[in-house]
Formats: C-alpha cells, structure tokens, sequence
C-alpha cells in the first residue's frame, strides 16, 4: 500500500492532516525530522510527500531539490503560507506537484483531500 508522508516541523498542522487523510483511507506517516524525511524517501518507502514550510534546520527550497534526487519520481505537495513567489517558482522547477496553504477550514482540507488523491492517481498510472 501507497504511504503518504507529513513532513512538518508544526505538530497541529501534522495532526490535522494525518486525521484528515487516514479517514481518506491512506496509510499515514507524520514526521518533523528532515532526517527521517530523506530516509523515507531514499528508502522509497514514500512516494507521497506533504512538506510544510520549514522541518529542523531546512526550508522547503533547501530540502526539495534533495528529496528529488532521493527519488525523481517523488510527488511533494508544498503546504506553505505567506511564501515569496521567487521561492514557490525555484521549487516548481526543482519539481513540486502542488503548492498548497495550510489547510484551516474545510474547503482547505477539502482541496487536501483532492490533490492527494489526483497525486496518488497519477503514480498509478506512472511506469515503473
């Protein structure tokens, strides 16, 4: 089964969206450890990443590019607010999926839900 990965140094933010998305019938995993991050990607036990803003001492715009070369066919789903647009475009070419912000009201998790799902639709349908 496809694990999903929550990577985020806040601990409501993990917990909101591990609930929201194991009651979408995913398998889970939550972490505010850039380490474990890499691990779980390198050892592609994730193939799924939803990356806050910030996780230990790395930004999103340092660990993107990284978890990539972990595993090119990596899918990151940036949950990021208040972000500049030169660093939401220097991650779009390093290869997110989708950026997102923090999701505070149903319609957020709503928006969630659909993109983890068109994430997890397009890995199926992806080649080895």
């Amino acid at each position: 089964m496809l694990e999903l990965l929550i990577a985020d140094k806040d601990r409501g933010t993990r917990r909101r969206m591990a609930n929201l998305l194991i009651e979408a019938g995913y398998d889970v995993m939550v972490t505010d450890s850039a380490t474990k991050t890499i691990n779980g990607v390198r050892k592609k036990k994730s193939q799924v990443v939803l990356l806050g803003a910030e996780l230990g001492e790395f930004t999103f715009v340092e660990l993107v590019p990284l978890l990539k070369r972990c595993n090119r066919k990596l899918t990151i789903v940036l949950i990021a607010d208040d972000t500049p647009l030169p660093m939401i475009r220097k991650v779009r070419e390093a290869g997110i999926f989708y950026h997102a912000l923090r999701p505070t009201e149903s319609e957020g998790e709503e928006e969630i839900r659909q993109v983890v799902k068109c994430a997890v639709e397009n890995l199926a349908r992806e080649p080895d």
